[in-house]
């Protein structure tokens, strides 16, 4: 897999970022091909330049005018990059039209965030996932001249590369492949469901992470856990979804799991496809938000987030389960705004905790706020224990919060605060 983007031969590309004269986007151009330059190195290409392009209105035909496609021909013509990425949707007729006019291969947006994926997905889901919003993406893009299927290697197949068979596909293969991996997906998540059936039998309480791609997500999931999972100063570090099982500060356990980060202007094939892995994020108990604010794009990552919780049904502003994660405010060199960040950190009733995952700066204070939001899902009981029995008023501390011990001759009286699951493994253990 990737043997042209990896060591000393990487592909190497040039980025087209579209600005549209006079509107106001949410994001800043320089996040805008940031951003670009970071989903190009996901996949290790080497980026030789960066242009910002500027139009009026999108020609139906090849998306830029006359002039710019003149320009951009000229430059792919001096540096001969392996691939130019558009950092804008293409209509298949544009992209083949821009292969034409720039004679090497072109993807756009939505290609290269499938890329990403491809390479990232290992679960079965993941991968299941993956191949279906690709197959629906290419089944719109089926054209004779559509040269760049051509693959020998991993990813979702976009880019292709010389002397590789090309892939021969027509809609009644795509639409039977579809077929199939749908199938294998409601298999999937079937299994999925029973498993999250099984857990609400015994609830250990859910805290689902979101959050903008390349906010610190998996830091801090590795921070919480030391699971090790793939953590990485790029987009999309993390595509699969992993929970794992904490103890906080007050002896409760919880399940935390790690969730694929969320982009603007996420393809629509891609929303499709992992529709069924992000309603996970509805049955969570906390969700926390973890934000990036040493981006100066960090307000319009935000907007982002919220648009896509709310389309799973989440009320973002009035949801008591979210706690909003200020991470990296290590990294935040303005003062004033990282005082400003602080004062919203110690407002009453503040859902606003800072952080640096990295760092481990603000953790004790993120899990007291996690056990704090958890409360309402714990109860208080009292447990009568031998004086004997020393084992098991060793494991009621060890497992539960002892709020208050009496003594008597022949036994201990516990009042403590546990959820149901905890209750029922000292009931098994101990009966």
């Amino acid at each position: 897999m990737l043997e042209q983007l990896t060591g000393q031969n990487k592909d190497t590309a040039i980025i087209i970022q579209p600005v549209k004269k006079h509107d106001k986007s949410k994001h800043s151009i320089k996040d805008l091909t940031e951003e670009a330059e970071g989903l190009a190195h996901a996949i290790y290409l080497d980026v030789l330049e960066v242009h910002v392009v500027t139009y009026d209105r999108i020609q139906s035909g090849s998306f830029f005018g006359k002039g710019k496609l003149e320009e951009i021909a000229d430059r792919a013509e001096t540096l001969s990059p392996d691939i130019v990425i558009v950092n804008a949707s293409l209509s298949p007729v544009q992209q083949r039209n821009l292969e034409k006019k720039w004679n090497t291969k072109v993807i756009d947006r939505t290609g290269l965030i499938l890329e990403i994926f491809g390479e990232r997905a290992q679960t079965k889901e993941g991968r299941l996932q993956v191949d279906l919003a690709a197959l629906e993406y290419q089944k719109s893009r089926l054209v004779r001249s559509w040269t760049h299927l051509e693959r020998q290697r991993g990813g979702a197949g976009f880019m292709g590369g010389p002397g590789e068979r090309q892939i021969e596909l027509d809609r009644r293969i795509i639409g039977q492949k579809i077929k199939t991996i749908k199938k294998e997906l409601q298999d999937v998540r079937r299994t999925r469901e029973l498993g999250r059936k099984n857990r609400s039998r015994v609830p250990f309480p859910v805290c689902s992470f979101v959050g903008y791609t390349n906010a610190g997500k998996s830091t801090l999931f590795n921070h919480l856990t030391n699971a090790g999972v793939f953590a990485e100063d790029l987009p999309f570090a993390t595509l699969d979804p992993t929970l794992r099982k904490i103890t906080l500060p007050n002896k409760h356990d919880i399940i935390l799991a790690d969730t694929v980060g969320f982009i603007s202007d996420l393809p629509t094939h891609l929303v499709e496809a992992f529709r069924a892995t992000l309603e996970q994020i509805t049955y969570s108990d906390v969700i926390l938000h973890i934000i990036d604010v040493s981006s100066s794009d960090y307000e319009a990552q935000i907007e982002d987030v919220v648009s896509v919780l709310k389309s799973l049904g989440i009320e973002y502003e009035t949801d008591p389960r979210i706690i909003e994660v200020y991470n990296k405010i290590d990294a935040v060199e303005d003062e004033d705004i990282r005082a400003e960040f602080l004062r919203l950190q110690n407002r009453k009733n503040s859902n606003i905790i800072c952080i640096s995952a990295l760092k481990g700066q603000g953790i004790d204070l993120l899990l007291q706020k996690i056990s704090e939001n958890m409360t309402e899902l714990y109860f208080e009981e009292t447990i009568v224990i031998p004086q004997s029995k020393g084992k098991a008023q060793s494991w009621v501390y060890d497992h539960m919060e002892v709020l208050n011990r009496e003594d008597q001759e022949d036994k201990v009286s516990f009042l403590v605060r546990t959820d149901k699951a905890t209750k029922q493994k000292f009931d098994k253990l101990f009966a």
